[in-house]
């Protein structure tokens, strides 16, 4: 089944990408959510039309991201956390974390498009996943010391 996403869904794909899935997931839960629509010829006539007035548009959010990347790989974060005798934090590290973290440093990132790759145990030197834009994706260090 082809459908045209409304929103960005992580694992499937971005905006106004023609994706197939599978009819029960686009039927039973893309469409009624309101995160997909069909694809049927005028909405694919819609979607070309969307996408070429927006094209500008996208050029100008995709630079800034870039800039945004670039000013991302100077920065290193400290995020604290109670460590115990062994050596191992309570709880973990969220994204929720990181972002706060990031605001600190003046850049507005949602934690939905951070993701940690590797569990954070301990104290130590990190990185995680930042998802600017389709084409732009970049890596932060952070740091977890203990409080």
């Amino acid at each position: 089944m082809e459908i045209i996403l409304k929103t960005d869904i992580k694992g499937l794909g971005y905006k106004n990408d023609l994706v197939d899935v599978k009819p029960g997931y686009g039927r039973n839960y893309l469409i009624p959510q309101g995160f997909a629509v069909l694809a049927t010829g005028s909405n694919k006539k819609i979607l070309a039309e969307n996408i070429k007035q927006a094209a500008h548009k996208a050029e100008k959010i995709k630079t800034e991201a870039e800039n945004t990347a670039a000013k991302l790989a100077e920065v290193t974060l400290e995020i604290k956390a109670k460590i115990g005798d062994s050596g191992k934090i309570f709880g973990k590290v969220t994204t929720l974390q990181i972002s706060d973290a990031l605001a600190i440093q003046g850049f507005e990132i949602d934690r939905k498009k951070i993701s940690i790759s590797v569990p954070v145990e301990g104290a130590g030197e990190f990185t995680a996943d930042i998802d600017l834009h389709r084409e732009v994706k970049t890596k932060v260090k952070f740091v977890v010391v203990g409080e």
